[in-house]
This record gives structure tokens, C-alpha cells and sequence, in this order.
């Protein structure tokens, strides 16, 4: 596909939001919103690159059956792999492992308000790489009130239990890492690849980065001392909040 080609499917992307895309959005809201739910739980037993390891690994499965089921089949080519491996580095590597270890120090509540930032640096990131986001007044000024809004909750330490600055730090961190993954995602509109495919070709290439480096930290996981808490929370994670998420 030559650049004019590609332009101009990003350009064709709709700008305005009926019904259906107001459900989905506050489904989505709910399934990622409980997240942060399932971490908490999570993070009382397992330590960060394990809870992150099982989420991405278990969602693979998931999506790789969905896919199936629908008829899809895993992309042959190394250059779809390589934007996997880096779609998954952005938008799944990178801020879950930020936010579940956040999560270790901070109560989800206020972990969960911290990463509303995402959509405000996703307007900075986007306004300055994509040609059909371009910075507007409104635009601006909504940044300048969010941004405003995160330095308030970052500096009242006191809401939802939160004390660490680090940790509070990573949540934003992981937010900017959200931002330019939402930029670095639209070149799969391009590449004429099926949504499923994408988020199951991401969630795998994660599995793959995370899993020999979760060994080598974390060491091999013992199931049995997990409680069926932990277990329910992991697969609420994944299933819920990552791959149905992601569908």
C-alpha cells in the first residue's frame, strides 16, 4: 500500500460517536475499570511480572480461540509480527507492569483515577504525530485541565490511600506508554489486519517477551500457594478486563 493510500484511511477514521459507540465505550470503562480490582487482589499473593506474565498469557489463549472460532488465522508475515512485538511493548508490556507494581504501593482507587490521564496524553502524543489530530483551543484547553487535575491528585496524597510518590509516578509513566500506543495502533488500520487479530497478535508477542524474563525474576510459579482468590482475580484480569476488553 503506497503512503497516499495509507493517509487515507487514517483520514477516513470517524470523528463523532453514535449509540453503539457510547455503549462500548462504557463497557469498556467497566471491563478496564475492574483491572484494577483484579491487581489488587492479585498483587496480595503474586508478585508484579507474574500477575502480568498470567494476563497476557492467559489472553492470548483467549483471543487465539475467539479468533479461531471466527475463522482467523495468525499472520505469516514477520513484518506484522515485528508491529505486534512493538504494540505489545507499548500498550501491554510497559504499563501493566508500571501499574500492577504501582498497584503494590497505592490503593487501586487512586491508581484508577491516575491512569484517567491516558486520553489527555494521548491528545499531546497524537496532536503531534498524527496529521488528523491536530491541536485545537478546546483541545488545549482540556489538556491544561487534566494536566491540572493529575498534579492535584498527585499532590493529595491522602485520597485512596496513596502515599508513594514512585509509584504514583509509574501510573502516569504507564499512561504516556498507553498514549503512544494508541498512535503506533492505527498502522494496523492500514495494514487491512482484523481488530481480533491485532489484540491477540499483541497480547502473545507480550507473552513471549515477559515470560523468560518472569522466570528469571520471579522464578517458577508454585500454583499451590496461591489462594482461589488470586486465581479468580487472574482470570477476571485476563478474561474480562484484557481480552473481552480488547474484543
Amino acid at each position: 500500500m503506497n503512503t497516499r493510500a495509507a493517509l487515507t484511511m487514517i483520514s477516513s477514521i470517524n470523528t463523532s460517536m453514535g449509540a453503539r459507540e457510547w455503549i462500548m465505550l462504557i463497557v469498556l470503562s467497566i471491563l478496564w475499570g475492574g483491572s484494577f480490582f483484579f491487581v489488587g487482589v492479585a498483587v496480595t499473593e503474586l508478585p508484579p511480572l507474574t500477575i502480568v506474565t498470567l494476563r497476557v498469557g492467559l489472553a492470548a489463549i483467549a483471543l487465539w480461540s475467539i479468533a479461531l472460532v471466527m475463522g482467523l488465522r495468525p499472520p505469516k508475515s514477520v513484518k506484522i509480527w515485528i508491529a505486534f512485538l512493538g504494540m505489545g511493548l507499548l500498550n501491554n508490556v510497559m504499563p501493566f507492569v508500571l501499574i500492577v507494581w504501582g498497584q503494590t504501593q497505592i490503593a487501586s482507587g487512586l491508581a484508577s483515577i491516575l491512569n484517567a490521564a491516558t486520553p489527555i496524553f494521548t491528545v499531546v502524543v497524537a496532536g503531534i504525530l498524527l496529521p488528523d489530530e491536530r491541536m485545537t483551543p478546546l483541545k488545549l484547553a482540556g489538556v491544561a485541565v487534566g494536566f491540572i487535575g493529575v498534579v492535584v491528585m498527585i499532590g493529595l496524597p491522602a485520597i485512596g490511600g496513596g502515599g508513594s510518590l514512585l509509584a504514583q509516578v509509574a501510573i502516569i509513566a504507564a499512561t504516556l506508554s498507553y498514549a503512544f500506543a494508541g498512535v503506533f495502533g492505527r498502522r494496523f488500520k492500514t495494514m487491512a489486519i482484523n481488530p481480533i487479530i491485532t489484540a491477540a497478535g499483541q497480547v502473545t508477542a507480550s507473552a513471549l517477551v515477559l515470560t523468560p524474563i518472569t522466570l528469571m525474576v520471579d522464578g517458577p510459579l508454585d500454583i499451590a500457594e496461591s489462594s482461589p482468590e488470586t486465581w479468580t482475580a487472574i482470570v477476571g484480569l485476563a478474561v474480562l478486563s484484557t481480552a473481552i476488553a480488547y474484543v
